[in-house]
């Protein structure tokens, strides 16, 4: 028997056996992926026929992207989460601000560290008994932002006693001036980015680690031969490059995301977070809201700690008329 993947949004084969729907009457708006896509042309040849190489450009365009040369290409973020605790000896004191993408503690606790979980407001009350703090910033799902100021008052506090800051921001493509990305590196200072949400490109897996050099020649050394495929280094060139469809991808989501908040709040009379790529909305019922929309072809992310659902934007003007039928 395969193993029991690990849970995400996006299943949605298993949404297809479980709910007999087939898969082209799906809206999936579990992930917060953008549904508007880069358009890529055609794949070269070359690109499926030569193993990759470092010197083909996307260090140049995620360098002039993100305004700063200190990066390491990934095999997505996931990989830089699963390989950061290897950096340090077991037994660190690691604090994770809750709720965050949960593959942060299970890396963190299988490399043997000791893993507490924080409300934002319990931050600075335990901070000096951290030696790494990671923040999901906007946070994933409950799309709470915090301010450069924040998050850099808490790396100072950190720095004082050798510590990590860890900044996840593979949400925050949207929104590029809330980024802690600076021109030079910073000691203790670690982003995460990724090219898979704002792009719509989660199937290139393919993100990067801003980080002092130290860190980066660390993790570079114990990176798989050529572990970020020849297609997606070519293809995350060409959208890293692209500044005019980056501009427009931002006009287009910040009013969607609005609608879709406005939407949730009408149907449910409640306040309800979002991010350009997602709203969250807290309900008691959530289970069973997620279930009554499955059962429509709409697929959501559900939570139960505390319950509720996330949702991403609707892909066109049919997904968000049969969203908003099935929400009244």
């Amino acid at each position: 028997m395969p193993p029991k993947p690990h849970q995400h949004g996006g299943q949605l084969q298993a949404a297809c056996e479980r709910y007999q729907i087939p898969l082209s009457d799906w809206i999936d708006l579990s992930t917060g992926i953008s549904p508007f896509t880069y358009p890529l042309p055609t794949v070269p040849e070359h690109c499926w026929q030569r193993l990759p190489e470092a010197n083909d450009g996307l260090e140049t365009a995620a360098a002039s992207y993100y305004g700063s040369p200190f990066l390491l290409p990934l095999s997505g973020s996931q990989e830089a989460i699963q390989r950061l605790p290897r950096l340090l000896p077991a037994g660190r004191r690691i604090g994770i601000i809750k709720p965050a993408y949960h593959s942060h503690q299970q890396a963190w606790q299988r490399a043997g560290h000791q893993v507490r979980t924080l409300s934002s407001h319990q931050v600075d009350q335990h901070i000096a008994q951290q030696d790494v703090l990671i923040v999901v910033n906007p946070t994933n799902p409950t799309a709470q932002r915090y301010t450069p100021d924040q998050l850099m008052d808490w790396h100072q506090k950190l720095a004082r006693q050798a510590g990590w800051l860890i900044v996840d921001e593979a949400f925050i493509d949207a929104t590029p001036e809330n980024s802690l990305i600076q021109t030079k590196p910073v000691s203790g200072l670690i982003v995460l980015r990724s090219i898979g949400k704002f792009f719509g490109l989660a199937g290139i897996r393919l993100g990067f680690i801003w980080a002092e050099d130290k860190i980066l020649q660390s993790l570079a050394q114990r990176q798989d031969d050529w572990s970020v495929s020849h297609p997606s280094r070519w293809a995350g060139t060409l959208a890293l490059q692209d500044t005019c469809w980056q501009a427009q991808q931002r006009q287009r989501l910040a009013p969607l995301s609005r609608r879709l908040a406005l939407l949730l709040e009408k149907s449910f009379q409640t306040t309800v977070r979002y991010s350009e790529l997602f709203a969250y909305l807290r309900h008691k019922n959530a289970e069973d809201l997620h279930q009554q929309l499955a059962h429509q072809g709409i697929l959501t992310r559900d939570f139960n700690d505390p319950p509720a659902l996330r949702f991403g934007i609707p892909p066109d003007q049919q997904a968000w008329e049969r969203l908003e039928h099935a929400l009244f």
